[in-house]
């Protein structure tokens, strides 16, 4: 599985890192390492447990060391889950030869007669992309259906027909993203997408994943805090670098 793969790739990088913030927002999860570099992954808020406290694992996650928390990453515990992206992410997200700056569709090749499958809702895509391309159906979860909506669970069989596949890096941490991966093989492009992308061509490259669309954190401290508050992509704007990694 891809989170084994995490695993022991992080296992692999991560010998003297530790934990030294962890914050757990409503919108996403954020590590910061003692080397001073931080990571992002989402919170699935939906999958909270009721009650006040909200994580009741191994606490505290300050101080831990990255070989103490490295099992979170794939756990069917979806905010163990993020815990473990976000460190994994503070640990692999940083600057790398032959990474480009800027829009996922600024690197992306499309083609007027292409069928794009988007797994997971990105707004602002989605007006230029209906632009560019034939069709775009989205398939997501907590988005009421209308025209051009399906269910998540239907995107492993639909991907098949698209041209192109872009899923949301949030499968890794609930555990999908094997089976979309999967169903995409016959794509021209199959992209991991989003805040939550582990930038690991290493992992995902032989996968048959073509491109790598993910951030690094170049602000920390405001990351942080803005993950504190309940904040989002929208507000990490300024805080961070949008990447791309061309993996063919």
């Amino acid at each position: 599985m891809i989170a084994d793969q995490v695993r022991e790739f992080v296992l692999e990088k991560g010998e003297g890192k530790r934990i030294a913030d962890l914050r757990i927002g409503l919108g996403y999860t954020s590590a910061l390492l003692n080397d001073g570099k931080a990571g992002v992954a989402y919170t699935f808020k939906e999958s909270l447990p009721d009650g006040c406290s909200v994580f009741t694992g191994n606490r505290p996650l300050a101080g831990k060391s990255i070989q103490q928390v490295i099992n979170y990453i794939g756990s069917p515990v979806l905010l163990e889950s993020s815990v473990g992206i976000a460190v994994a992410n503070a640990l692999i997200n940083r600057e790398r030869e032959g990474e480009k700056e800027g829009d996922v569709l600024d690197i992306l090749k499309l083609d007027k007669d292409d069928r794009v499958g988007m797994v997971g809702f990105f707004g602002p895509l989605v007006a230029p992309l209906k632009k560019r391309v034939r069709e775009l159906t989205i398939f997501e979860r907590s988005i009421r259906m209308s025209k051009g909506f399906f269910p998540a669970e239907k995107a492993a069989e639909e991907l098949p027909a698209c041209d192109i596949a872009l899923i949301t890096s949030t499968s890794l941490i609930n555990g999908t993203m094997d089976s979309l991966i999967d169903s995409a093989r016959k794509c021209r492009e199959i992209v991991l997408l989003g805040a939550s992308t582990v930038l690991a061509p290493e992992i995902f490259q032989p996968l048959g994943v073509t491109l790598l669309s993910g951030v690094i954190v170049t602000d920390p401290p405001t990351i942080l805090q803005i993950v504190s508050e309940g904040g989002g992509m929208r507000f990490f704007k300024n805080h961070i670098k949008k990447v791309n990694i061309r993996l063919n």
